[in-house]
């Protein structure tokens, strides 16, 4: 079953995510930018576990969740241990509410219109495991170059 993979995928990059954010040489090099990067290594972080929290916690699986977007590029400084337990909680998150998931949820609407038309659940899941790994990929270049 496609959740079942989905589930391995995205605790797959998570973890990963957590392996990046750990290799950080010094902890405030994960909030650097300039002028040709712009969001910095945690506000990455904070926008995969918001957006990740918004379209699989609260929109399937009913968490509460509620999304402050704007904060997830603009708050800065917040340790990594935070940005540790954000990952951990995301992975649980994504399990527990994928799991309820079954073959006729997938293949129905997502709730809510995304891209400006409707698409089936399946299809929106597949998209969030590599909005995922894109941001994980400018995450550890990130770190290759400003973290020296």
């Amino acid at each position: 079953m496609l959740t079942k993979t989905l589930i391995r995928i995205f605790a797959r990059d998570l973890q990963k995510l957590k392996t990046e954010i750990r290799a950080y040489n010094r902890e405030e090099n994960l909030w650097l930018f300039n002028k040709d990067i712009a969001n910095s290594a945690g506000n990455l972080c904070l926008h995969i576990v918001g957006n990740l929290n918004h379209f699989i916690g609260a929109t399937l699986g009913s968490t509460g969740y509620l999304r402050q977007r704007d904060l997830e590029f603009s708050l800065k400084n917040v340790p990594e241990a935070e940005l540790l337990k954000q990952i951990d909680d995301t992975i649980l998150m994504v399990e527990i509410a994928l799991k309820k998931l079954s073959n006729e949820d997938l293949e129905k609407p997502y709730p809510i219109v995304v891209f400006k038309e409707p698409m089936t659940t399946e299809y929106f899941l597949v998209h969030l495991t590599t909005h995922l790994t894109y941001h994980l990929g400018q995450i550890n270049y990130h770190r290759r170059l400003l973290d020296s």
